[in-house]
């Protein structure tokens, strides 16, 4: 890390968050995973001894050898996009950064003892500067959250289990460490699309974005709003059966889906919370050491509960009813899952009603 030289900072229209908490923009399940585990004696003291064994050095070998560091010489704009992003959020020291060969766009903040961050040339070419701003603000909300730490061993966890597959229930505890870290990553990638918005403080840039991910460098051929609809009927669309599917597809990836990322975001961006940050009114960093465990727990379970509420998948539809005490659980089940939606007599009576659950037709 370099320190940052605030005084030579380039002129901008965009507001500053002094002092601003992680807290401020993390997603409810990842702030209150990562208070928790912040929060347990010598856990920090047990991911640094666990230094030792992770290959970091080598990455930092690896980055430096094989890759380009951004700088005022290499990457110019780049660096002035990062030490920008560290303006804002209020990072005292700049992450080092690289830009490595690689045909798949992508961008990842890791590091045990200093975050470093690494973006792929597909994903330079991939973006215009804008877009690129918020990605660069999404990996230091990664820095500024400590994900990085979490980032590393789920590398390592992750390379660790393909090692030892061969050995009979060898990756059976490594595999269930590895899908709980994916599933509080995913959470993270949450959290820091958040912060790539205070950064950039452009919801079309972020979005665009979110869509040249998806589909290319092709804007000309696509809407925000139509693939923002995606995500409407990716949540709403299908049966019980496409609800486990939609898990299953989940489990082996570290990232949520990108319209899903997109319509998750612009919720945010309209979320009082949002407008409160860019008021001023945040959470300050020198608050944390006084944040309560339990306080984020029963945040993140209130958020949870109001997703279920508010959900049209038909899985979170069907948890809501039975947790709302909805009768004939069984026909639900089998209407659900077979996509009934109608009938004679009694029984289709009772595909009907649950049919308009399921938002078919």
């Amino acid at each position: 890390m370099t320190d940052i030289g605030f005084d030579k900072e380039p002129a901008r229209n965009r507001r500053r968050f002094p002092g601003i908490s992680s807290r401020a923009y993390e997603h409810p399940a990842d702030r209150s995973a990562l208070v928790a585990l912040r929060k347990l004696s010598g856990f920090d003291t047990v991911f640094k001894a666990l230094s030792g064994l992770l290959p970091e050095r080598s990455l930092r070998l690896l980055f430096l050898s094989d890759s380009v560091r951004v700088g005022e010489t290499q990457f110019p704009h780049l660096h002035a996009m990062l030490r920008d992003a560290c303006y804002v959020l209020d990072l005292e020291r700049v992450p080092l950064m690289y830009v490595q060969q690689d045909p798949r766009p992508n961008a990842m903040c890791i590091g045990l003892d200093e975050p470093i961050i690494v973006v792929t040339t597909a994903l330079v070419e991939l973006l215009d500067e804008k877009e690129m701003r918020a990605v660069i603000g999404h990996e230091v909300g990664h820095a500024l959250s400590g994900h990085a730490v979490y980032r590393t061993v789920l590398l390592f966890l992750t390379n660790l289990a393909l090692k030892v597959a061969w050995i009979p229930l060898g990756t059976v505890a490594i595999t269930a460490i590895v899908t709980a870290l994916r599933e509080w990553f995913r959470k993270s990638e949450l959290s820091a699309d958040r912060a790539g918005l205070l950064v950039g403080q452009d919801l079309n840039a972020s979005m665009r974005g979110l869509m040249k991910l998806a589909g290319g460098n092709h804007l000309h051929e696509m809407n925000v709003d139509a693939f923002l609809a995606q995500a409407e009927e990716y949540e709403a669309g299908g049966d019980l059966r496409d609800s486990v599917l939609k898990i299953l597809n989940m489990l082996p990836r570290t990232h949520p889906f990108t319209t899903v990322r997109a319509a998750e975001l612009k919720k945010w961006s309209q979320n009082r919370d949002y407008q409160r940050i860019m008021d001023g009114h945040y959470p300050r960093r020198e608050e944390d050491k006084d944040t309560s465990v339990t306080d984020s727990f029963r945040q993140s379970a209130s958020h949870y509960a109001d997703s279920v509420r508010g959900s049209k998948d038909p899985l979170m539809k069907l948890v809501g009813d039975i947790a709302g005490g909805a009768g004939d659980l069984g026909g639900k089940l089998r209407d659900r899952f077979t996509g009934a939606a109608g009938g004679g007599g009694s029984e289709g009576k009772d595909a009907k009603g649950s049919g308009g659950a399921t938002g078919q037709g």
